[in-house]
């Protein structure tokens, strides 16, 4: 029997939730650690979070005082065409265990306001709602996943629109 790395388990996990919450994926951010450079060709340069707060796309939490990140673009999933955008969003410097609790919302980030905005399965999109923290945001994301036309839904922060993170529905398994 082969052993699957914890990043595939993980990323399978889906639990009774009936929802995946995405981090950026372990070996996209491996990729352009590797590189040195992010997707719009940015050199990578560690900085030090002073106060801490600062979302971590990675893991989905806030960054610790102290903590090393990078500020890199990002193109998040699930968009095409004119509603494609590549954005900053923290993550760590040094390599980190990414998020391994992919049913549940983020409890680091669950005190945040977000908009949350669904996209369908051409990249468009299909809704925007402001939530005031992650309770609303699941029950916003639970009813924009029911939508047929929806596919999946990013969460964002409010102030300056960034990305934090996809969720999807579990797929169904076929017999």
């Amino acid at each position: 029997m082969t052993k699957q790395p914890l990043e595939q388990i993980v990323a399978g996990t889906a639990g009774a939730s009936g929802l995946i919450f995405e981090a950026i994926p372990q070996a996209r951010l491996r990729e352009i650690k590797a590189a040195g450079v992010d997707e719009a060709g940015n050199q990578l340069t560690v900085q030090v979070d002073t106060e801490g707060g600062s979302p971590l796309r990675c893991c989905l939490r806030e960054a610790d005082p102290g903590e090393r990140m990078l500020l890199i673009a990002y193109t998040p999933p699930g968009t095409r065409g004119a509603y494609a955008e590549r954005g900053p969003v923290f993550i760590h410097a040094e390599p980190c265990a990414g998020y391994l609790t992919p049913n549940r919302y983020p409890p680091g980030l669950s005190h945040r306001p977000q908009v949350v905005r669904a996209y369908d399965q051409d990249g468009r999109i299909a809704a925007g709602v402001m939530v005031n923290d992650g309770t609303h945001a699941t029950t916003v994301i639970r009813e924009l996943l029911a939508r047929p036309d929806v596919s999946l839904v990013h969460v964002r922060n409010v102030g300056y629109g960034c990305y934090n993170f996809a969720v999807r529905r579990v797929p169904h398994a076929s017999n």
